[in-house]
Parts: C-alpha cells; structure tokens; sequence
C-alpha cells in the first residue's frame, strides 16, 4: 500500500490547466494512473486523443466537452467517459474554475498535433 499526499505529489502547469499528480508507475500504481486537474475560468484542453478509455469525475465548477465533434455539460458529480481512440477537448464555463479527478490505464498515451506521449503526471 502507498499514500501520496497531495501536498508531496508533483505538479504540473500550462496555458490554464493545472495538473497534480497522484496515482503512477513512478509513485507506487500498478494499473491505473490518477490526477486532479483544473481548469482557470475559461481555459480549455486542447484537442486530443487517449489511447485508451479516460474518466473524469467532476469535483467542482463546470464544462463543456467536445467530443468527436459533439459538446456535452459536465457538472459536479458527473462521471465524464471518454471513449478510446477519439477527439476531444475540455474547456471550463468562464465564471469559474472547472476541478475534478481523471483516471487513465497505466502506460495508456495522448496524442496531441499528431504526437504521441505519455502525460507526465501519468508516468
């Protein structure tokens, strides 16, 4: 068994969306990999593909996701499923921030502009 603190747990930041990192392969996780992320007042993802199937559950604030062209309202409490393979983005109202918790496979990668990677909060 393995506790990480939130308080220890890495951070990450870019273009209005904060990251922290809490379930990996570098911090103990075996199969799947956990983050919190928000999102400022009208920041957004950008479009992107997972290689496989993404959860978030949506702690506070709400968004839009686009996905595969479609947008759908995500509110506090909502589970958002994100199937494999296909393009979305997430993007906050403009009045609040958007927060919730995602979980991904272990060794799962994104595709963003054609490049595949793995997150770095999911290592």
């Amino acid at each position: 068994m393995t506790v990480i603190s939130s308080l220890l747990a890495p951070e990450f930041h870019a273009d209005g969306t904060h990251v922290i990192g809490l379930a990996s392969p570098s911090r103990g996780a075996k199969d799947t990999s956990v983050w919190r992320v928000t999102l400022d007042p009208g920041s957004s993802s950008p479009t992107h593909e997972l290689e496989r199937e993404e959860v978030f559950v949506a702690l506070s604030g709400t968004a839009t996701a686009t996905i595969d062209g479609r947008e759908h309202r995500v509110s506090p409490g909502d589970a958002l499923i994100v199937p494999r393979d296909t393009p979305f983005s997430i993007a906050s109202s403009d009045d609040a921030a958007f927060e919730a918790v995602c979980c991904l496979p272990v060794g799962a990668r994104a595709m963003v502009d054609g490049e595949r990677f793995t997150p770095p909060w999911a290592q």
